[in-house]
């Protein structure tokens, strides 16, 4: 009993001493934050840098809201040109170098519930006729996966395969069947 007494004692004492040093001992001006004031230091140390600096400064007064917005909905234009997304053979996975557009087809969908898309899939000569319609549509239903993750709704998604039955480029060599292996995606 004395034990628990006192593993009690020193737990509050520890914790008085806790709040005691957690606690501030600078004043607040009634309407005022602390952090706001810690930022107006932050700001002020900045701005005395860039005075001392031996560097050209930038002219800030260039750059608007506007014009930052309107290069953001060029380069997202620029993304949604690309519409043909390329795979590896006998391979499902997307590539790292589609992200980026297929994140512009998700946040178009996304602020555009009207807009519908049809994944087409498709695969190049080398497989049976059966195999190559399957891989074309696991291709589809994968950049529909990626479109739901990042904010496209299922009613704006149709997947059709058409497996090698539409080359884009006729051969048979490996240049060939890459540009075969694709998704196209068309509004």
């Amino acid at each position: 009993m004395q034990i628990n007494a006192l593993y009690k004692a020193l737990g509050l004492t520890l914790g008085a001493l806790l709040v005691a040093a957690c606690s501030s001992t600078g004043e607040i001006n009634e309407g005022e934050s602390e952090t706001v004031t810690e930022v107006e230091e932050v700001v002020t140390e900045v701005e005395e840098t860039v005075e001392d600096a031996s560097t050209t400064a930038v002219d800030t007064s260039a750059v608007s809201g506007e014009t930052l917005e309107s290069r953001m909905t060029e380069a997202e234009a620029a993304l949604l040109e690309q519409t043909v997304f390329y795979f590896d053979f006998d391979q499902s996975s997307i590539k790292s170098s589609s992200l980026a557009a297929l994140k512009a087809h998700a946040a178009y969908l996304a602020a555009n519930s009207s807009a519908s898309v049809v994944l087409e899939g498709h695969a190049d000569e080398r497989g049976t006729v059966e195999y190559n319609l399957a891989l074309g549509e696991r291709r589809g239903m994968a950049v529909r996966r990626f479109l739901l993750a990042n904010g496209a709704s299922a009613s704006q998604l149709e997947v059709v395969s058409f497996g090698e039955e539409r080359p884009v480029a006729m051969g048979h060599s490996e240049s060939s069947w890459s540009k075969n292996r694709r998704v196209e995606v068309k509004y």
